[in-house]
């Protein structure tokens, strides 16, 4: 029997080491390991909403059967508030052309849903809130906690005067397109308070679908999850009634009823690291059951100044500079910007372009392809080196140190930052149970099972993220059916083959609006991403309104060759992606999958589904140059 011949070049050594952690990691089910909450009957109580009101009287209501919109917006989170705005400047439309349908009772979409103690975005206000511009506002913390932001898209919706023109606690079953009258109908179950329900029909002339990215919470596969005897709950459906606290106060939640429990929490992403600080304060016992470390860095929290605010907020059109100067850093161009604007973990993450994109897959072979995947690890490997320093130096336990430690590339999982996570595996009532990529056995009838060991827990919480933005259709990510012209399911159309015009609009299904992540420019701050499309979405009705006959109704949708010559785009900057299939499963090669595309068609297939590869500034320098061009030939334009 031969021997192997052990790596002697320690870059080499450490390549070598994420592909085993990543075969460690690697499951056949796929995403399958997890449960579909909205589709399963046994477990969908886990996404109820905790934050209804106790009766819906004095709540406007805009919706009666076969109310008649210009413009049906899906969600109201931020996105869905872009898309309002961005028309409403155009001109064209009022805010009482418009209608939101979200099983929500409020705006901010995944900040409505997500009140989960210490809860921050890991993006700079300053580039994630949108409109600050417009609004005047100015933050209050360097990243904004999850209150202010949730408040924000109430103050943003009030200041548009959308506010009344929310159908909350409504669930929308299917969007189908009417080729008599060329409209949209919607089927709507609107869910009152006091347990009634109503059918209601909504016709449209236009739909956006904004339901997010972030809006399916998904739960593992796990023996014995129905017959836990503790309680139990998903970290975006946070319990406040049993832990003690309140959800307007997550900067120094007060979970008082935690005292004297031995509490479990399931999954250590980005969620994770911003809870297990907070549970660590107040319960007796804390075990965190973690399958693959966080790559955390430092974050830097720090209130806002007048001062600071003052050298942020410094002329007219400061927040696009400010996104683009970010997003100019992450997509890691042949040129960088002279001043690195937001100057943060982010703009300091350069190999991060292996995920949102870069310029310098323009010339991208396969001739040439591996050697840029070796240049992303060799830009990569210094920062992943230093993370895994930092938990070294900060964690006192050698072995907990050791265990907290990535092993992968910075740019296959959400990468995350935080100033107190590492230090609190340092407290005595704290345990991290590493399960080295294997995940937990199951659970018994008093906690959790890991290698024949049980771990009592009086509160199991499930930090176990959210499905994946890069799996399904736009209408299977929103939980709903979208039938289009001649019965067209927008299902049917994604599995067999992506095909949109610049990540906006489909055909065979007019008058529709997207929002990503497919065949669109991409970047880490996703506010910055929609609203560039919202922006572009408006110049589109506004153009073609423009060049059709005033007060017609019109019916837009690319031609079937702009599409394609679109997605031939897409898929030709496909090698900008080569680094993601030897990724650890994570969201961003949907659990591992992307890597089974082995035949040729399918590996066209799924390079049509991605991003735009240059990263979103070229993107949007490439919409930019279409725009001015004012050539509507890419689409088929009828008027009423």
């Amino acid at each position: 029997m031969g021997s192997v011949t052990p790596i002697e070049d320690p870059f080499k050594q450490i390549l070598a080491k994420y592909e085993q952690e990543r075969a460690k990691r690697l499951r056949p089910e796929g995403i399958a390991q997890y449960v579909d909450i909205a589709k399963s009957e046994k477990f969908n109580h886990y996404a109820d909403d905790p934050w209804s009101p106790e009766d819906d009287i004095n709540i406007p209501y805009p919706i009666k059967d076969e109310t008649h919109a210009k413009v049906m917006i899906v969600g109201t989170g931020f996105g869905a508030l872009l898309y309002a705005v961005r028309l409403l400047e155009s001109g064209l439309f009022s805010a009482e052309d418009m209608i939101f349908v979200d099983s929500a009772w409020g705006f901010g979409g995944t900040w409505y849903w997500n009140r989960y103690p210490g809860l921050m975005c890991d993006v700079e206000s300053s580039c994630y809130m949108p409109l600050l511009e417009e609004m005047g506002y100015t933050p209050k913390h360097r990243y904004a906690y999850g209150s202010e932001l949730r408040e924000y898209a109430e103050m943003v919706a009030k200041k548009w005067s959308l506010r009344d023109r929310a159908a909350f606690g409504s669930t929308i079953g299917e969007i189908i397109w009417d080729e008599n009258d060329s409209q949209w109908v919607t089927s709507i179950t609107r869910n009152r308070c006091n347990g009634e329900t109503q059918a209601l029909k909504l016709r449209s002339d236009y739909v956006a679908l904004t339901a997010g990215i972030l809006n399916r919470p998904k739960l593992p596969r796990l023996d014995g999850l129905d017959k836990f005897a503790g309680h139990i709950f998903h970290t975006s459906r946070w319990d406040y009634n049993y832990t003690g606290g309140n959800p307007e106060s997550l900067e120094k939640p007060i979970l008082e009823k935690l005292k004297g429990k031995r509490v479990g929490l399931i999954g250590t992403g980005a969620t994770a690291i911003q809870v297990v600080p907070q549970l660590a304060k107040w319960a007796d016992q804390l075990y965190v059951f973690q399958r693959t470390p966080s790559a955390v860095n430092v974050r830097g929290q720090r209130p806002i100044t007048p001062e600071h605010w003052e050298s942020v907020a410094n002329g007219k059109g400061w927040q696009r500079t400010r996104r683009e100067n970010m997003a100019a850093f992450l997509s890691n161009g042949v040129e960088a910007p002279k001043k690195n604007l937001v100057d943060d973990g982010w703009t300091h993450f350069p190999s991060f372009s292996g995920l949102v994109g870069s310029p310098r897959v323009a010339n991208l072979t396969s001739d040439n392809v591996e050697q840029y995947v070796g240049d992303l690890h060799a830009l990569d490997m210094p920062r992943q080196e230093e993370i895994r320093a930092r938990a070294a130096t900060i964690v006192k336990d050698a072995a907990t140190a050791e265990s907290l430690k990535p092993w992968y590339p910075g740019w296959c999982k959400r990468p995350c930052f935080h100033d107190e996570y590492l230090e609190t595996f340092n407290k005595p009532n704290v345990t991290l149970v590493d399960t080295a990529g294997k995940g937990v056995d199951g659970l018994s009838r008093n906690g959790v099972i890991f290698e024949g060991k049980e771990y009592d827990v009086d509160l199991l919480i499930l930090s176990t993220g959210f499905e994946s933005f890069t799996v399904g259709s736009p209408a299977y990510r929103a939980g709903l059916k979208i039938i289009g012209r001649d019965g067209l399911n927008m299902d049917d159309r994604w599995s067999s083959g992506v095909a949109t015009f610049h990540g906006l609009m489909t055909r065979g299904f007019p008058n529709l609006m997207l929002t990503g992540f497919a065949q669109a420019g991409s970047t880490v701050n996703v506010v910055h991403s929609m609203d560039v499309l919202a922006s572009h979405a408006a110049h589109i009705i506004s153009a073609a309104t423009k060049q059709s006959e005033p007060s017609k109704r019109l019916v837009i949708e690319p031609t079937k060759r702009a599409e394609e010559d679109w997605s031939i785009q897409i898929a030709s900057q496909a090698y900008g992606y080569a680094a993601l299939p030897g990724c650890t499963p994570s969201y961003a090669n949907a659990e591992g999958a992307r890597k089974k595309a082995l035949t040729a068609e399918g590996q066209f297939k799924m390079a049509r589904g991605l991003a735009w590869g240059k990263g979103i500034i070229d993107f949007i320098s490439t919409l930019q140059v279409w725009e001015a061009e004012n050539d509507l030939s890419a689409l088929e334009i009828r008027t009423l």
